[in-house]
């Protein structure tokens, strides 16, 4: 709308006939600031870009966007979002169009770092203090006030607040990403992936697309490797930072390195510290100079992100420590049972073997662990020169491989072959052989570590056959394997919830009949009230150790039952408790034994404890240390089921134990055949001459008994004499003994 005007020199209007028109931008120069001229009048719109001509505003030029309505500033709003001024008309075609306009932006397009500076020829339309309070705004002036000084100051001064406002959103906006960032990378574990997000988060950070490297110096390693890459250096990952051709990328890397501080001039090249050698540095090019909120930013960035970096390399290495095998670098039995269970696709005409070197503790006992340990390298790398690469392998186990590959490579023959050339290690030939348990995946229906599980039963069943041996495992394998664990697992319930009792047998003179004590048997009824046969349960539980818990179980009990028996006036009777091998060994069993003999109150005479045959023969000198202590307060020891096994004769006088019992086996066989009667002959013969008392178990008849006693033996236990019997029926077949044996004597008196 026109008006009229004053110092017409200084006029803004005057302008447009003085200033030649604007010629062409320099092509690449700094980006100018877009300001938008909101007004019906077209002198104005002309005035206004002639009088910012050749002027710059904070070292940049400025460019402007023109609209002749409130309605036509509507649609370039919607379109450009980098506008830094608008030159705004009160009055257009409505008396509020640009009150209007101000509601629009700030409400509706929700723009709050736009600056607006209001113009009007008729300012009583819009009081300029109300306005002000109202709505936010730059400026308010009037057109004649904005002379050509008067527009550059207003311009510099909104400029200048757009900057300040940018500054900050691109802070908060920064700070935002900052804390986004390190929230998602900090759910990232892989050190790949986490490097990969931090490119693309210093990207985002500069408004950049995601194109940079990451490389990384891991525990002390001069080697610099790539561990994540972006754009087109994507193909690089995983390799030494030498594989980069472009040289001035590489040096920068290493320089970042070399340095350990971020390097800003000439592309930006962050730098990650971590400690103990560790560190890495990301490189991304901006394509322009950064600035000092760049700067900023990227520092928080760094600060930030460093902790995770630190993170995820010892995430990392837990996981190495949790899958690896530290020695070999091969997987171990977790990471193997997840290949088993995920990677394989085709089970058909595959194997799963596990590898046993015989006698591996012997060549760690003789040379050294650290000898052992090359020995475990040069055997892997033995079994991968004859398997081939193709054949994947872990150590599942102290000295055992777990090998899977194709039956033609996974096989006895292949294993054996494997081992047929001696292993030389340091010098020194070593001929060794392993023993082997297969799985041919094709015919299980396992899967993960139940395949394991399966091979280490056929292995284990490779070894009771020989050295060297191999066995392919079967369904009847696993169907025994199965039923011994429920039975183990049902032992265990048992004990638990106390369905373990004992019967005792007596044990008697041969010559005279009088019971002289009796043996202590472990029984197990299970919740069904199925009797299981001590031949079935005792193994299972000596080789799961329980029978430690259960063997003082026996011993206790047993103590306080001979308590009973000696109170009710058998003060000679011997009680007899069965101890294993596990007992015997057991750090706490001497304590275990005084500790039943305290509490129950019986006396060490009356006490004899029953050692197999093999426990005698085991390891001499500890034997024989803890029988004597043993021995010391009184107690009486005993070899059970002698003949059995291959005594040594020396090794028995040694060990000066009470009493040899004779195997049932013997005893059966004694009438039976010549054999037999000679070994029972040779067993009763040596205790006599030996000094121990002898006694004979399995006595069933009174032939097998008077053969005994012809024969010079002591004692005996058996059906013949009685069965095995519950507490309190041991209690009253006493009394009722010791009633025959009072009538008996009262009829021999009076025949005298």
């Amino acid at each position: 709308m026109p008006e009229s005007h004053n110092n017409r020199d200084d006029d803004l209007l005057d302008i447009v006939d003085d200033t030649e028109p604007p010629g062409p931008g320099v092509e690449g120069g700094p980006q100018p600031w877009r300001i938008l001229i909101v007004d019906d009048d077209a002198d104005v719109h002309r005035a206004t870009e002639l009088a910012m001509q050749g002027l710059l505003i904070e070292r940049r030029p400025c460019s402007f966007l023109h609209a002749r309505s409130a309605g036509e500033a509507r649609q370039v709003l919607a379109h450009e979002d980098d506008i830094a001024v608008v030159l705004l008309d009160v009055v257009m075609e409505t008396e509020d169009a640009g009150l209007k306009l101000v509601h629009h932006i700030r409400n509706d397009l929700r723009n709050e770092t736009i600056r607006i500076v209001l113009r009007t020829g008729q300012p009583g339309y819009a009081p300029e203090i109300e306005t002000v309070q109202a709505y936010d705004i730059n400026d308010y002036k009037t057109k004649s006030e904005l002379t050509r000084t008067r527009l550059y100051t207003v311009l510099t001064a909104a400029i200048r607040s757009y900057r300040q406002l940018c500054a900050l959103e691109a802070s908060r906006r920064g700070l935002e990403m900052i804390v986004e960032s390190s929230a998602s990378l900090s759910r990232i574990r892989g050190i790949t992936r986490f490097a990969e997000g931090v490119v693309t988060q210093i990207c985002a950070l500069l408004g950049i697309l995601p194109e940079g490297l990451v490389c990384a110096q891991l525990d002390g390693e001069s080697d610099v490797r790539i561990v994540a890459a972006a754009g087109q250096f994507a193909s690089l990952i995983d390799r030494p930072i030498s594989a980069i051709r472009i040289d001035a990328v590489r040096e920068r890397l290493l320089r970042c390195l070399e340095l350990k501080t971020s390097l800003y001039d000439a592309g930006t090249c962050l730098y990650f510290g971590m400690g103990e050698g560790r560190a890495m540095a990301a490189l991304v090019d901006a394509h322009r100079e950064l600035d000092e909120l760049d700067h900023q930013l990227l520092r928080a960035f760094c600060s930030n992100i460093a902790v995770g970096f630190e993170n995820v390399v010892l995430y990392s290495q837990l996981l190495d420590q949790a899958y690896n095998d530290q020695l070999l670098h091969l997987p171990n039995r977790t990471r193997f049972a997840e290949l088993l269970d995920r990677n394989l696709k085709d089970p058909h005409g595959v194997t799963l073997a596990l590898i046993d070197i015989d006698d591996f503790s012997d060549i760690n006992d003789a040379f050294g662990h650290a000898f052992g340990d090359q020995v475990l390298r040069a055997v892997a790398m033995r079994l991968v020169e004859v398997m081939g690469l193709s054949t994947a392998m872990a150590r599942v186990g102290a000295d055992i491989f777990g090998v899977l590959g194709v039956q033609s490579k996974v096989n006895p023959e292949t294993v054996t072959a494997a081992f047929d050339e001696p292993i030389v290690v340091s010098g020194e030939r070593l001929q060794l052989s392993a023993t082997t348990g297969l799985v041919r995946l094709g015919e299980s229906q396992s899967v993960g570590s139940e395949l394991l599980l399966d091979a280490q039963i056929a292995l284990k069943r490779a070894k009771q056959a020989h050295r060297g041996a191999s066995q392919y495992f079967s369904d009847a394998m696993g169907t025994d394997a199965r039923e011994r664990f429920k039975l183990l697992k049902g032992l265990r319930m048992s004990f638990e919830e106390n369905r373990l009792f004992l019967a005792y047998q007596p044990q008697v003179d041969l010559a005279t009949g009088r019971c002289i004590g009796a043996e202590a048997l472990l029984r197990w009824r299970d919740e069904h009230g199925k009797f299981i046969p001590p031949d079935q349960f005792i193994p299972l539980a000596e080789q799961s150790g329980l029978i430690v818990h259960i063997g003082e179980f026996v011993l206790r009990t047993a103590c306080f039952e001979l308590r009973r028996i000696i109170d009710a006036g058998h003060a000679d009777f011997r009680m007899a408790v069965n101890i294993s091998l596990a007992q015997f060994r057991h750090a706490n069993f001497l304590n275990s034994v005084q500790s039943a003999m305290r509490d129950s109150g019986v006396p060490a005479a009356n006490l004899e404890l029953e050692i197999t045959e093999s426990i005698a023969m085991e390891d001499p000198s500890f034997i024989l240390r803890v029988l004597e202590e043993v021995k010391q307060p009184g107690v009486t020891v005993a070899i059970d089921d002698f003949g059995t096994g291959f005594s040594s004769l020396s090794q028995l006088r040694r060990l000066k134990v009470d009493r040899l019992k004779i195997d049932r086996a013997f005893v059966q066989e004694a009438q039976a055949s010549e054999a037999g009667a000679t070994i029972a002959m040779m067993v009763v013969n040596l205790g006599r001459s030996l000094g121990l008392t002898v006694i004979a178990e399995g006595i069933e008849t009174e032939e097998q008994r008077q053969h005994l006693l012809n024969l010079g033996c002591h004692e005996g236990q058996g059906w013949l004499f009685a069965r095995p019997q519950a507490a309190e029926q041991l209690e009253e077949w006493l009394r009722q003994e010791g009633a025959r044996a009072a009538a008996s004597k009262a009829e021999q008196a009076s025949v005298s």
